[in-house]
Order: C-alpha cells, then sequence, then structure tokens
C-alpha cells in the first residue's frame, strides 16, 4: 500500500490559479473546516494501455501515477517542480512547464495523458490547455482524460474540496489525498465533452463511476 499525503488545498488552489512554483505558500493554514466539503473515498482502477511511442503527462508531479504506470515512455510536466521532485521515479523526463503553454513542436506526441490535474487548473484555463495538447498531438493521437466530478455544492460556507482516492494499478495500489477549491456549479464528465467538440477531438470512449470519469479522445 502507498503512503497517503493530502496536500493543503489552497496550495493547491495556487497551482489551479497557474501560478509559477516560487509563488507557492509553503505554509498556508488549513482552512476552516466548515469551509471545507468532504468527499467520500474514490476507488480508481488505473489499468495499463497500450501506447506506442512518448506519452505526455500533463501533471506528472505529485503521485505520479502514469509515470508508475509507463515508466520510461513517460515525459511528465507539472507547473511546480516541487511536484516533479516529490514524484516517484519512472518518467524519461520530468519537466516544469505550464500546460497551457507547450514548449514543444506540433505534432510531437502520439499519446497525452491528464491524469486528475483538470482539477487543479481554473476552468477558465481548460480550453487552452486542450487546445495546446490538440496542437502537440500528432494526427489520430489520442488524449486520455481521467476527472473527479464535482457536484453542485448549495451550501455556500463550502470553498474548497477535499478528495481521497484509491488508485488500483496492476499490482499495487496507491492510497492519494487531494484539495483544491471547490467548482462553482459543479462540474463533469459533460464539460469536458463540450471541450472535445470546440477545440478538435472525438470522443472515442468513457466511463464513469463513484464520483470521477474517464475519458478518451482522438485527434481529428
Amino acid at each position: 500500500m502507498g503512503r497517503e499525503r493530502t496536500v493543503v488545498a489552497p496550495v493547491l488552489a495556487v497551482l489551479a490559479l497557474g501560478l509559477t512554483a516560487a509563488a507557492l505558500a509553503q505554509h498556508t493554514p488549513k482552512p476552516p473546516d466548515e469551509q471545507i466539503w468532504q468527499a467520500p473515498r474514490q476507488f480508481v482502477p488505473v489499468e495499463d494501455f497500450p501506447a506506442k511511442g512518448l506519452i505526455l503527462d500533463i501533471g506528472g508531479g505529485g503521485w505520479g501515477v502514469i509515470g508508475q504506470l509507463k515508466g520510461q515512455q513517460v515525459v511528465a510536466i507539472d507547473i511546480s517542480d516541487k511536484e516533479l521532485l516529490e514524484a516517484p521515479a519512472g518518467p524519461l523526463l520530468k519537466i516544469v512547464m505550464d500546460a497551457r503553454d507547450l514548449q514543444f513542436l506540433d505534432g510531437t506526441f502520439p499519446t497525452a495523458t491528464v491524469f486528475f490535474t483538470f482539477m487543479f487548473i481554473a476552468p477558465q484555463d481548460h480550453e487552452q490547455v486542450c487546445r495546446e495538447l490538440w496542437r502537440v498531438l500528432a494526427p489520430g493521437g489520442r488524449l486520455l482524460i481521467w476527472d473527479f466530478v464535482f457536484p453542485r455544492i448549495e451550501d455556500p460556507r463550502k470553498k474548497y474540496a477535499s478528495v481521497p482516492i484509491t488508485f488500483k494499478l496492476p499490482g499495487k495500489e496507491i492510497n492519494a489525498g487531494y484539495g483544491t477549491y471547490l467548482v462553482s456549479g459543479g462540474q463533469g464528465l459533460s464539460h469536458f465533452e463540450e471541450l472535445a467538440g470546440r477545440t478538435g477531438f472525438a470522443v472515442v470512449s468513457k466511463r464513469s463511476s463513484q464520483d470521477w470519469f474517464f475519458l478518451e479522445l482522438v485527434k481529428r
């Protein structure tokens, strides 16, 4: 079983706003309990998937699940150098980079993954990230997205979400804890399907369970 590490919500909220790693507060206090919405623990099976060539993993720091799963095929980027330094060994490369402005040539990667990372990116930036992913993917390239479904929370006191997740990889489990801002009005699979249509992707497959989903897209 993997160790559990819960990241303080406001720190990850800074990431969601797209600020640099240098701007992260190192000793941000935990918000009051009445401001935190507690999600039930999610159980997410992460099966090995076929992929030729390199895989661009957006938000590959922290738990680095895709890096653990696919090893030297993975080029992991994250806006936080601290998150990349803490990530387990596995990826071929770990690069500090903003997903809104990917520093790769057009058509570089046959596959890209966004593994429970959109939940930390401000919703108004999602389209720009998807357009950048479309640009760096090769024709017919695949984009695989796993993410959390934010419900509509009626309690005005709730500003943050605490989300425990157990990832079930081949031969191991990882118990993770995440904290981020709640998304006003909720956010789920339909949001990303609409994004796909606007940014040049077609939906290949999708599935959902509990409060998370998986979406497979292909570059048209």
